[in-house]
Protein backbone atom coordinates (compact mmCIF):
# COMPACT_ATOMS: atom_id res chain seq x y z
CA UNK A 1 0.00 0.00 0.00
CA UNK A 2 1.21 3.31 -0.83
CA UNK A 3 2.02 6.23 1.70
CA UNK A 4 -0.78 8.51 2.40
CA UNK A 5 -0.72 11.99 1.19
CA UNK A 6 1.26 14.13 3.85
CA UNK A 7 -1.34 17.23 5.10
CA UNK A 8 -0.57 20.78 4.42
CA UNK A 9 -0.16 21.11 8.34
CA UNK A 10 2.40 18.96 8.89
CA UNK A 11 5.57 21.30 8.24
CA UNK A 12 9.29 20.62 9.76
CA UNK A 13 11.23 23.80 10.20
CA UNK A 14 14.91 23.37 8.42
CA UNK A 15 17.82 23.24 10.92
CA UNK A 16 19.46 26.67 11.19
CA UNK A 17 21.11 29.23 12.89
CA UNK A 18 24.22 29.76 15.03
CA UNK A 19 23.71 27.67 17.84
CA UNK A 20 22.60 24.59 14.96
CA UNK A 21 25.74 25.12 14.08
CA UNK A 22 27.90 25.51 16.96
CA UNK A 23 26.50 22.18 18.14
CA UNK A 24 27.08 20.24 15.14
CA UNK A 25 30.68 21.44 14.87
CA UNK A 26 31.32 20.13 18.50
CA UNK A 27 29.91 16.72 17.55
CA UNK A 28 32.06 16.34 14.68
CA UNK A 29 35.09 17.67 17.22
CA UNK A 30 34.66 14.72 19.40
CA UNK A 31 33.29 11.70 16.77
CA UNK A 32 29.80 12.25 18.22
CA UNK A 33 26.55 11.07 16.73
CA UNK A 34 23.17 12.27 17.67
CA UNK A 35 20.27 10.28 16.56
CA UNK A 36 18.38 13.97 15.71
CA UNK A 37 20.55 13.62 12.83
CA UNK A 38 20.96 9.62 12.48
CA UNK A 39 17.07 9.54 12.67
CA UNK A 40 16.11 12.63 10.76
CA UNK A 41 14.12 14.08 13.08
CA UNK A 42 11.77 16.62 12.56
CA UNK A 43 12.44 18.88 15.13
CA UNK A 44 16.21 18.88 14.97
CA UNK A 45 16.00 22.74 13.91
CA UNK A 46 14.27 23.61 16.71
CA UNK A 47 15.93 21.85 19.23
CA UNK A 48 19.20 22.51 18.56
CA UNK A 49 18.36 26.10 17.63
CA UNK A 50 16.77 26.99 21.15
CA UNK A 51 20.20 28.92 22.76
CA UNK A 52 23.01 26.44 23.65
CA UNK A 53 25.55 27.36 25.57
CA UNK A 54 23.57 31.02 26.34
CA UNK A 55 22.66 29.68 29.72
CA UNK A 56 19.21 30.07 29.12
CA UNK A 57 16.71 27.49 30.77
CA UNK A 58 15.54 26.64 28.00
CA UNK A 59 18.62 26.18 25.52
CA UNK A 60 19.80 23.84 23.04
CA UNK A 61 18.70 20.33 23.09
CA UNK A 62 20.70 17.04 21.52
CA UNK A 63 20.14 13.61 22.32
CA UNK A 64 23.60 11.73 22.17
CA UNK A 65 23.83 8.49 20.21
CA UNK A 66 25.71 6.11 22.08
CA UNK A 67 27.86 3.13 20.58
CA UNK A 68 28.39 3.94 16.80
CA UNK A 69 25.88 4.63 13.74
CA UNK A 70 25.19 1.49 13.04
CA UNK A 71 22.89 -0.97 14.59
CA UNK A 72 22.35 -4.45 15.15
CA UNK A 73 18.83 -4.41 14.33
CA UNK A 74 16.51 -3.25 11.43
CA UNK A 75 13.36 -2.19 12.34
CA UNK A 76 11.21 -1.14 9.29
CA UNK A 77 10.40 2.39 10.84
CA UNK A 78 13.84 3.58 12.01
CA UNK A 79 16.66 5.17 9.51
CA UNK A 80 19.69 4.36 10.90
CA UNK A 81 21.95 1.61 9.40
CA UNK A 82 22.50 -1.57 10.17
CA UNK A 83 25.03 -3.63 10.47
CA UNK A 84 28.78 -3.28 9.49
CA UNK A 85 29.15 -3.00 13.52
CA UNK A 86 32.58 -1.27 14.57
CA UNK A 87 34.40 -1.75 18.40
CA UNK A 88 33.19 0.55 21.35
CA UNK A 89 35.26 3.78 21.60
CA UNK A 90 36.88 4.20 25.17
CA UNK A 91 36.70 7.65 24.38
CA UNK A 92 33.36 8.33 24.06
CA UNK A 93 31.83 8.55 27.41
CA UNK A 94 34.80 11.30 28.23
CA UNK A 95 34.12 13.10 25.33
CA UNK A 96 30.46 12.99 25.54
CA UNK A 97 30.43 14.44 29.22
CA UNK A 98 32.90 17.24 27.74
CA UNK A 99 30.38 18.19 24.62
CA UNK A 100 27.85 18.48 26.95
CA UNK A 101 29.72 21.47 28.98
CA UNK A 102 30.72 23.11 25.59
CA UNK A 103 27.28 22.95 24.07
CA UNK A 104 26.24 24.54 27.29
CA UNK A 105 23.34 22.32 28.31
CA UNK A 106 22.12 21.16 31.66
CA UNK A 107 19.43 18.44 30.65
CA UNK A 108 21.11 15.40 28.71
CA UNK A 109 19.47 12.99 26.86
CA UNK A 110 21.91 9.84 25.96
CA UNK A 111 20.05 7.01 23.53
CA UNK A 112 22.02 4.32 21.75
CA UNK A 113 21.88 1.83 18.73
CA UNK A 114 21.24 -1.87 19.64
CA UNK A 115 24.38 -3.69 20.20
CA UNK A 116 22.93 -7.58 20.40
CA UNK A 117 26.91 -8.13 19.21
CA UNK A 118 28.54 -7.04 22.16
CA UNK A 119 28.38 -9.54 25.43
CA UNK A 120 26.89 -7.32 27.66
CA UNK A 121 24.86 -5.14 24.79
CA UNK A 122 26.72 -2.08 25.41
CA UNK A 123 25.05 -1.62 28.55
CA UNK A 124 28.39 -1.15 30.61
CA UNK A 125 29.10 1.22 27.93
CA UNK A 126 26.01 3.01 28.37
CA UNK A 127 26.19 3.00 32.71
CA UNK A 128 29.81 4.65 31.93
CA UNK A 129 28.80 7.49 30.24
CA UNK A 130 26.30 8.54 32.41
CA UNK A 131 28.80 8.05 35.81
CA UNK A 132 31.03 10.69 33.40
CA UNK A 133 28.48 12.84 33.15
CA UNK A 134 27.61 12.76 36.76
CA UNK A 135 30.79 12.73 38.13
CA UNK A 136 32.14 15.88 36.05
CA UNK A 137 28.93 18.28 35.87
CA UNK A 138 26.42 16.87 39.41
CA UNK A 139 24.35 19.65 38.57
CA UNK A 140 23.17 18.15 35.11
CA UNK A 141 20.10 16.02 34.56
CA UNK A 142 20.41 13.01 33.04
CA UNK A 143 17.51 11.10 30.82
CA UNK A 144 18.56 7.87 28.85
CA UNK A 145 16.32 5.75 26.21
CA UNK A 146 17.30 1.99 26.66
CA UNK A 147 17.97 -0.96 24.47
CA UNK A 148 15.94 -3.36 25.56
CA UNK A 149 18.82 -5.68 26.44
CA UNK A 150 17.13 -8.42 25.33
CA UNK A 151 15.19 -8.31 28.48
CA UNK A 152 17.77 -9.43 30.66
CA UNK A 153 17.41 -7.94 33.54
CA UNK A 154 21.17 -7.65 35.18
CA UNK A 155 22.01 -5.42 32.43
CA UNK A 156 19.15 -3.13 32.70
CA UNK A 157 20.17 -3.31 36.20
CA UNK A 158 23.20 -1.65 35.14
CA UNK A 159 21.49 1.23 34.08
CA UNK A 160 19.63 1.74 37.17
CA UNK A 161 22.55 1.27 39.36
CA UNK A 162 24.57 4.22 37.42
CA UNK A 163 21.61 6.36 38.70
CA UNK A 164 20.41 8.37 35.58
CA UNK A 165 17.17 10.78 36.42
CA UNK A 166 14.94 9.19 34.01
CA UNK A 167 14.79 5.75 32.04
CA UNK A 168 13.00 5.82 29.14
CA UNK A 169 12.27 3.12 26.72
CA UNK A 170 9.87 2.84 23.91
CA UNK A 171 7.64 0.21 22.90
CA UNK A 172 7.22 2.09 19.72
CA UNK A 173 3.56 0.86 18.59
CA UNK A 174 0.85 -1.53 19.35
CA UNK A 175 0.86 -5.34 20.26
CA UNK A 176 -0.36 -6.15 17.08
CA UNK A 177 1.87 -4.03 15.13
CA UNK A 178 5.04 -4.92 16.74
CA UNK A 179 6.58 -6.89 13.80
CA UNK A 180 6.58 -5.66 10.69
CA UNK A 181 7.22 -1.98 12.68
CA UNK A 182 10.15 -3.18 14.58
CA UNK A 183 12.95 -6.32 14.96
CA UNK A 184 11.59 -9.68 15.05
CA UNK A 185 14.10 -9.69 18.14
CA UNK A 186 12.45 -7.05 19.87
CA UNK A 187 8.69 -7.81 21.45
CA UNK A 188 5.71 -6.20 23.21
CA UNK A 189 5.88 -7.68 26.58
CA UNK A 190 9.88 -7.75 27.05
CA UNK A 191 9.72 -3.71 26.35
CA UNK A 192 7.00 -3.69 29.20
CA UNK A 193 8.84 -5.98 31.37
CA UNK A 194 12.05 -3.41 30.97
CA UNK A 195 9.72 -0.58 32.24
CA UNK A 196 8.26 -2.83 34.87
CA UNK A 197 11.71 -3.15 36.20
CA UNK A 198 12.31 0.02 36.16
CA UNK A 199 9.68 1.15 37.86
CA UNK A 200 10.21 -1.90 40.59
CA UNK A 201 13.87 -1.62 41.36
CA UNK A 202 14.11 2.01 41.49
CA UNK A 203 12.27 5.78 42.12
CA UNK A 204 13.41 6.73 39.00
CA UNK A 205 10.93 8.08 36.41
CA UNK A 206 9.92 5.96 33.47
CA UNK A 207 9.17 6.99 29.83
CA UNK A 208 7.63 5.91 26.67
CA UNK A 209 6.79 6.75 23.63
CA UNK A 210 4.35 5.74 21.05
CA UNK A 211 4.22 6.10 16.72
CA UNK A 212 1.02 6.74 15.28
CA UNK A 213 0.20 6.31 11.67
CA UNK A 214 0.72 2.28 11.12
CA UNK A 215 -2.84 1.76 10.73
CA UNK A 216 -3.56 1.08 14.72
CA UNK A 217 -6.87 1.16 16.17
CA UNK A 218 -8.11 3.69 18.64
CA UNK A 219 -9.00 0.85 21.13
CA UNK A 220 -4.83 -0.32 20.77
CA UNK A 221 -3.44 2.79 21.33
CA UNK A 222 -5.87 2.78 24.29
CA UNK A 223 -4.30 -0.72 25.98
CA UNK A 224 -0.96 0.59 24.65
CA UNK A 225 -1.54 3.37 27.34
CA UNK A 226 -3.03 1.08 29.58
CA UNK A 227 -0.87 -1.21 29.45
CA UNK A 228 2.27 0.90 29.66
CA UNK A 229 0.72 2.73 33.11
CA UNK A 230 -0.34 -0.36 34.45
CA UNK A 231 3.24 -0.84 34.55
CA UNK A 232 4.55 2.20 36.24
CA UNK A 233 5.62 4.03 33.04
CA UNK A 234 5.03 8.29 34.35
CA UNK A 235 5.78 9.72 31.19
CA UNK A 236 4.42 9.23 27.44
CA UNK A 237 4.80 10.99 23.94
CA UNK A 238 2.87 10.23 21.26
CA UNK A 239 3.91 11.29 17.20
CA UNK A 240 3.29 11.08 13.58
CA UNK A 241 5.58 8.47 12.22
CA UNK A 242 6.96 10.24 9.08
CA UNK A 243 8.44 7.80 6.85
CA UNK A 244 12.37 7.85 6.39
CA UNK A 245 12.83 6.56 2.69
CA UNK A 246 10.47 4.44 0.57
CA UNK A 247 12.18 1.43 1.71
CA UNK A 248 10.72 2.05 5.03
CA UNK A 249 7.20 1.06 5.87
CA UNK A 250 4.36 3.37 4.46
CA UNK A 251 1.90 5.87 6.33
CA UNK A 252 -0.71 4.40 6.40
CA UNK A 253 -3.04 7.53 8.14
CA UNK A 254 -1.78 10.87 9.57
CA UNK A 255 -4.06 11.97 12.55
CA UNK A 256 -4.80 15.61 12.94
CA UNK A 257 -3.27 17.37 16.08
CA UNK A 258 -7.02 17.75 17.40
CA UNK A 259 -6.64 13.82 17.74
CA UNK A 260 -3.35 14.04 19.32
CA UNK A 261 -5.04 16.34 21.80
CA UNK A 262 -8.12 13.64 22.72
CA UNK A 263 -5.08 11.44 23.07
CA UNK A 264 -3.36 13.51 25.49
CA UNK A 265 -6.11 14.39 27.73
CA UNK A 266 -7.00 10.40 28.11
CA UNK A 267 -3.40 9.67 29.30
CA UNK A 268 -3.08 12.49 31.77
CA UNK A 269 -6.88 12.75 32.97
CA UNK A 270 -7.96 9.11 32.91
CA UNK A 271 -4.90 7.23 33.05
CA UNK A 272 -3.06 9.01 35.47
CA UNK A 273 0.30 9.55 33.55
CA UNK A 274 2.32 12.61 35.01
CA UNK A 275 3.19 14.05 31.89
CA UNK A 276 1.75 13.11 27.78
CA UNK A 277 3.23 15.20 25.08
CA UNK A 278 1.09 14.34 22.08
CA UNK A 279 1.09 15.73 18.55
CA UNK A 280 2.52 15.21 15.00
CA UNK A 281 5.88 16.06 15.65
CA UNK A 282 6.44 14.97 18.92
CA UNK A 283 9.25 12.23 19.66
CA UNK A 284 10.45 10.51 22.75
CA UNK A 285 12.94 13.10 23.42
CA UNK A 286 10.87 16.13 22.64
CA UNK A 287 11.76 19.30 24.64
CA UNK A 288 8.60 20.16 26.18
CA UNK A 289 8.60 16.75 27.79
CA UNK A 290 12.31 17.44 29.27
CA UNK A 291 11.48 20.80 30.51
CA UNK A 292 7.97 19.03 32.24
CA UNK A 293 10.36 16.58 33.78
CA UNK A 294 13.35 18.90 34.26
CA UNK A 295 10.95 21.16 36.41
CA UNK A 296 9.78 18.35 38.73
CA UNK A 297 13.38 17.52 39.58
CA UNK A 298 14.54 20.85 40.39
CA UNK A 299 11.84 20.83 42.89
CA UNK A 300 13.76 18.08 44.42
CA UNK A 301 10.21 15.62 44.29
CA UNK A 302 10.74 12.19 44.36
CA UNK A 303 8.64 10.16 42.01
CA UNK A 304 6.48 8.79 44.48
CA UNK A 305 6.02 12.50 45.76
CA UNK A 306 5.11 13.62 41.88
CA UNK A 307 2.98 10.80 41.80
CA UNK A 308 1.03 11.80 44.63
CA UNK A 309 0.86 15.26 43.93
CA UNK A 310 -0.64 14.57 40.35
CA UNK A 311 -2.95 12.16 41.98
CA UNK A 312 -4.12 14.90 44.31
CA UNK A 313 -4.60 17.82 41.51
CA UNK A 314 -7.00 15.15 39.21
CA UNK A 315 -8.99 14.81 42.29
CA UNK A 316 -9.51 17.75 42.83
CA UNK A 317 -12.92 19.17 42.23
CA UNK A 318 -11.35 22.39 39.80
CA UNK A 319 -9.75 19.37 37.57
CA UNK A 320 -13.01 17.31 37.95
CA UNK A 321 -15.05 20.00 36.65
CA UNK A 322 -12.53 20.90 33.61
Amino acid sequence: MSSARKPDWLKMRPPSGREFTDIRETLRERNLHTVCEEANCPNLGECWSGGAGTGDSEGGTATFMLMGDRCSRACNFCDVQTGGMEPLDPDEPANVAEAVAEIGLDYVVLTSVDRDDLPDQGAGHFAETIREIKDRHPGILVEVLIPDFQGEERLVRKIIDADPDVIAHNVETVERLQFPVRDRRAGYEQSLSVLEQVERESDIYTKTSIMLGHGEYDHEVYQTLADCRERGVDVVTLGQYLQPSRSHLDVRRYDHPDKYETWRQVAEEELDFLYCASGPMVRSSYKAGELFVDAILREGKSVAEARRAARSESQSPTRLAE
